[in-house]
């Protein structure tokens, strides 16, 4: 055989292997966005036909290799992330959990009947969180989280997620949502894309009350509304109008509590903000 010949092929057989190992190496490849911390939001790619799984447990992927994972208000330690490409090549990310310290506020003034309801009021509250629980229960093969996030509504950071409240005095559990004050009226704009799954224009503690699904379990909850401009399986891209700035349900002014949940955490999304 011509040694030429034989060159050849021997180069072409590198080139073969450098190839191979560079596609592994892209199959395997993990991105990751946003913070590993108490509340936080992580929203992964990963090769498309790649699997996940956080601390053993699998993790909805999309077609395109989108997924999501968070971290509860109180958890800590570390997670380990493991994706398994096509190919069969895997990559390991270990996640240390950071701690935050959360604030102390305190509210005075809020009428008595709403912060200990009295007992003709507890079924309408079980009723009220009985449908929120159905709609943030979907689990949406969409990916409306993965284009980002933006505020939904313009004005002052009056709360902040994780912070324990003190209602007239006594302590309450933390509170879930970033608030946002400004006058009655002010427009409410979906913050990323999704579809509407609870419309609800009086809860008895948020008030008008709308859920918007962005996919893989993450929704995001607007509360004590004055309007609502949407209807339950309303499909939104983001800016959409939501609804409009109030004082309903249990409030002690205008603002918007915009809370998050991924699955069954309640989440951070300020963690999702530049």
């Amino acid at each position: 055989m011509h040694p030429g010949f034989l060159h050849t092929r021997r180069v072409a057989a590198g080139l073969f292997l450098l190839i191979t190992l560079l596609f592994s190496t892209a199959a395997a490849a993990l991105e990751l966005s946003g913070s590993a911390v108490q509340g936080g939001i992580l929203v992964g790619k990963a090769a498309p036909g790649s699997s996940v799984s956080l601390d053993g447990s699998a993790i909805m992927v999309a077609d395109t290799g989108e997924f999501i994972i968070a971290f509860a208000r109180d958890e800590s330690g570390t997670r380990t992330l493991r994706v398994e490409a096509p190919d069969g090549a895997v990559k390991i990310r270990t996640l240390d959990i950071e701690e935050r310290e959360f604030r102390i506020e305190r509210v005075d003034g809020l009428p008595p009947a709403t912060v200990t309801p009295d007992p003709e009021s507890l079924e309408r509250i079980r009723n009220d969180a009985a449908m929120v629980r159905k709609a943030r229960s979907l689990r949406a093969e969409r990916t409306d989280f993965a284009a980002g996030f933006d505020w939904p509504a313009e004005g002052r950071i009056s709360g902040v997620y994780g912070s324990q409240r003190i209602l007239n005095g006594e302590p309450r559990n933390p509170h879930w949502g970033l608030d946002i004050a400004a006058p009655e009226g002010t427009p409410v704009r979906a913050p990323a894309g999704g579809v509407i799954t609870l419309a609800h224009p009086d809860l008895y503690y948020s008030g008008g009350t709308v859920i918007l699904d962005h996919g893989h379990g993450l929704s995001s909850t607007f509360l004590h509304l004055s309007r609502i401009h949407v209807a339950v399986g309303d499909r939104l891209e983001p800016g959409d109008l939501i609804g409009e700035i109030g004082a309903t349900g249990r409030a002690t002014g205008p603002h918007l509590d915009w809370r998050m949940n991924w699955l069954d955490k309640r989440v951070d999304p300020q963690t999702l903000l530049d």
